[in-house]
């Protein structure tokens, strides 16, 4: 190996620590407003090295490999196409989980792993071709954070470079490599981690430093360790019971799994196996939802309404599973739900999810959806930055950026001022976010409060006893207090009309 490979160029480092820090900056708009991260073009050598890496002989890494080389040069979902890639390749058992830890391992510790790198090589990180890149990410990842043998884990990351048409760089690979194993993590961590005590939380944990920063704001610094680490680590299968057709019990009995802790229709999976296959889920008096998401839908239903007629809303109703859970309990009190969604497709979802409900979905936007107002209880489940389901998607927390929450904030309060405008006199209002991040929690909240026309109610009155939820009359959950996702709900009761 040459010593240029060995050899650090400033450039390099500051393009790795800026990622490891601040997420992946670039980033173009879509028609829709959104954003999503710039890709490369790809020539007929990255095409190839995506199709055809699936020759060396470890089926594990191989598989890993070719996960993570898909997220990196097709922007796909690690937490989909790791799955399809282990059914394609019939890979289970030991291989199938080992694969996953390479995977999702690699996947959630990029801004470290790329920092680590950057380190090491005279080439930013930033223009490696992505099959040398995703080489040298998993073979770092397994260098720094698992036990595998140094010596294999540089030759088989080596071979998939080869395997996956970067065989030119089989030498760079391998002195990158073999530099990054000469130094313990906890040397690497220490030389790389940032001064102040949020950002090296972040990159001890593996965040960019402002969504660490965005959960500070919450939880304070003394907890922000926790809630961090609590996004690295896999969730359990969360099923929800659907109310009327099967019990929490029993659902646990047919599927050897735990009745929750706060949901009455909540039944906690232990890991492996495929929670689509159970019987209950295929005959949908079962599916899968998140414990927090069936609280907020069921306090939809909890809360205290005058003179209530049965009309019910769901304005952002995509794709489906909190419909569901207030179709049934609709069903069980003679209440009819409106499902609300501005996409075709997720609103066919929904179809399926509540079919032989009392649920009516609805192609429209939530701002202006085109219904009679006079809702009895309404729920915006409102788009957000999805910061409290981090856990669930590895790659996620690279890939968002904070500009995505200023373009939300909008659409939120509008979708709330909506879902007030549609409820009757007296009639509440139920606003939730998979995110803790005060811009799309509170701060959407208190604009709503302070347009006047709506009392906050206490939300903890349709809730268990959960613990710590937070200094508001809304509630924050978390994954590692609570074991759900971060999910905020909060109530409003729309002033009668002598208020």
């Amino acid at each position: 190996m040459s010593g240029g490979f060995r050899s650090r160029t400033k450039r390099a480092k500051e393009q790795a620590a800026q990622k490891a820090v601040h997420g992946e900056p670039q980033r173009t708009r879509t028609r829709d407003g959104g954003q999503r991260r710039q890709r490369r073009p790809r020539d007929s050598r990255q095409e190839r090295s995506v199709r055809d890496a699936r020759n060396i002989g470890d089926p594990a890494r191989q598989a890993a490999f070719d996960a993570v080389l898909r997220v990196e040069a097709e922007d796909a979902f690690g937490n989909l196409v790791l799955p399809q890639i282990l059914r394609e390749q019939k890979i289970a058992g030991r291989d199938a989980a080992f694969a996953t830890e390479i995977a999702y391992g690699t996947l959630r510790n990029l801004g470290v792993l790329d920092a680590v790198i950057a380190d090491c090589s005279s080439r930013p990180v930033g223009e490696l071709d992505p099959a040398v890149l995703t080489a040298l990410r998993v073979g770092a990842y397994q260098l720094l954070f698992t036990r595998v043998d140094d010596h294999a884990a540089v030759d088989t990351s080596v071979r998939l470079a080869e395997a996956a048409g970067a065989g030119k760089a089989k030498g760079f690979v391998n002195g990158i490599l073999r530099t990054i194993s000469r130094t313990s993590t906890q040397d690497w961590m220490d030389k790389l981690t940032p001064d102040g005590k949020i950002a090296a939380a972040a990159f001890r944990t593996a965040h960019p430093q402002w969504i660490a920063e965005s959960f500070a704001r919450v939880v304070g610094e003394d907890e922000l360790q926790a809630a961090l680490e609590a996004d690295s680590k896999r969730p359990i299968v969360h099923l929800v019971a659907r109310p009327g057709e099967l019990s929490a019990e029993e659902l646990a009995l047919l599927t050897g799994g735990e009745e929750g802790r706060y949901s009455p229709y909540a039944v906690y999976l232990d890991e492996g196996g495929d929670p689509g296959s159970l019987e209950p889920v295929r005959d949908k008096m079962a599916a899968v939802q998140d414990e927090g998401s069936q609280l907020i839908a069921r306090a939809v239903a909890e809360l205290d309404v005058d003179n209530d007629h049965g009309r019910w809303l769901d304005l952002c109703a995509g794709p489906g599973g909190k419909a569901a859970l207030m179709g049934s309990l609709a069903s069980i009190d003679g209440a009819h739900v409106d499902a609300v969604e501005v996409s075709a497709t997720r609103a066919d979802l929904i179809r399926k999810s509540t079919d032989g409900m009392p649920v009516t979905v609805h192609v429209a936007d939530g701002r202006d959806p085109g219904l009679e107002p006079g809702f009895d209880r309404v729920l915006v489940d409102a788009p957000c930055s999805g910061l409290g389901a981090l856990r669930r998607r590895p790659e996620a927390r690279w890939r968002k950026s904070e500009d995505d929450i200023a373009e939300l904030n909008e659409l939120q309060s509008e979708l709330l001022a909506s879902a007030v405008n549609l409820a009757k006199p007296g009639g509440v209002v139920v606003y939730s976010t998979c995110s803790p991040d005060l811009r799309e929690t509170r701060e959407i909240v208190d604009k709503q409060l302070a347009h006047g026309g709506v009392d906050e109610l206490d939300i903890r009155g349709v809730l268990p006893d959960m613990g710590d939820l937070g200094e508001y009359l809304s509630a924050q959950m978390w994954p590692h207090r609570h074991g759900t996702d971060a999910m905020f709900v909060a109530a409003l009761r729309k002033h009668s009309d002598g208020d």
